[in-house]
C-alpha cells in the first residue's frame, strides 16, 4: 500500500463498495469497479477506506478522495494521497469500502442492495423460495437470485425485482412478499 496513508480500523456498519482495477492515465487517478450498478456511496463519501487485496480483519487505510466520476461502466477517482501513476499501480486490487452512515439515503421503494442480500423471499401463499443470493442487473429490471433447497439438492432461482412481482420489501422482518411460483 501507499506510505503515509493512515491506517484505520473499519467501522462495525463498513460495506465494501468496489475494488481499484488499476490506475488510469498518468497524473495518479485510478479505476474503480463499483459492486452495484448505481454507486452512489462512492460519490457521496470523501473518505474511503481501503484494504489491500490479500488483507482479512478490520485494518485498513484511510484515502481522502478529490473526485470520483463515472466513466464507461467504471468509477474513475483521484486523491490527493495518489500523486502519479506509480501510486495508482499500488492501489490496483485493494478493496474499497464506505461506512454505511454514509451512504446516501435511499428514497420510497428504493434499496441498496446491500441490504437485500440474505433476506428471505416468500410468495403470497406462504412458500419460502429461498434467500437472496446476489442481484443481477439485466438491463431494464434487476433480478434477486435465490439460494434454495429442494428434495436436497440446491438449486437457483430467479425473479424479477419489479413492482409486478414484490408485493413487499421488509427490511426488519428480513424477508421480500412475492407474487411468484416455485415452478416458475
Amino acid at each position: 500500500m501507499l506510505p503515509g496513508l493512515e491506517v484505520a480500523e473499519l467501522p462495525a456498519d463498513a460495506i465494501e463498495v468496489g475494488r481499484i482495477a488499476d490506475a488510469w492515465g498518468i497524473k495518479g487517478w485510478f479505476k474503480v469497479l463499483p459492486h452495484s450498478a448505481e454507486p452512489e456511496a462512492l460519490f457521496s463519501s470523501k473518505r474511503w477506506l481501503i484494504q489491500p487485496p490479500a488483507t482479512k480483519g478490520t485494518s485498513a487505510f484511510r484515502l481522502a478522495i478529490s473526485e470520483a466520476k463515472e466513466h464507461s461502466d467504471l468509477i474513475v477517482a483521484t486523491s490527493p494521497d495518489v500523486p502519479d501513476r506509480n501510486a495508482a499501480e499500488a492501489l490496483r486490487g485493494a478493496r474499497v469500502f464506505v461506512p454505511r452512515s454514509n451512504f446516501p439515503t435511499a428514497g420510497d421503494d428504493e434499496y441498496y442492495w446491500v441490504d437485500l442480500i440474505g433476506l428471505s423471499v416468500v410468495n403470497r401463499e406462504g412458500v419460502v423460495l429461498g434467500a437472496v443470493r446476489e442481484l443481477l442487473a439485466t438491463g431494464p429490471q434487476t433480478t434477486l437470485v435465490l439460494a434454495a433447497e429442494e428434495d436436497g439438492k440446491p438449486i437457483e432461482r430467479m425473479v424479477p425485482f419489479v413492482s409486478v412481482f414484490v408485493d413487499k420489501v421488509d427490511l426488519a422482518a428480513r424477508t421480500i412478499l412475492v407474487d411468484w411460483q416455485p415452478d416458475y
